[in-house]
């Protein structure tokens, strides 16, 4: 993953997501989903402006397919905002850049 974005795996999403003492964001996406691809510029973006504020990842949900399915993942890309281990913030689909941060912006 490029810059601050972090990869968020089954073996390291308790560790890295729900133990988390900052808030974290994460894009569940695909390789082959299009919107996914064009959001992923957006998601760079706010993981630098955020870097020490809050968390960002992703989840590949071809290789994570559990963690996909039990939060309610049924389309891609979703954005979830997790403080304290648990979902506190969802976006679907390819949104612009504003409703994301304020989604963090109202968390932290």
């Amino acid at each position: 993953m490029a810059g601050n974005i972090l990869e968020f795996t089954e073996a390291n999403f308790a560790s890295e997501v729900l133990e988390s003492s900052q808030p974290v964001l994460v894009d569940f996406w695909a390789p082959w989903c299009g919107p996914c691809k064009m959001l992923g510029p957006t998601i760079e973006e706010i993981a630098n402006e955020y870097a020490g504020k809050a968390r960002v990842g992703k989840v590949n949900t071809d290789d994570a397919g559990s963690i996909a399915s039990q939060y309610g993942i049924s389309g891609i890309p979703t954005v979830i905002l997790f403080k304290g281990g648990q979902p506190v913030g969802r976006q679907v689909g390819l949104v612009p850049k504003a409703k994301l941060t304020a989604m963090i912006d109202e968390k932290l």
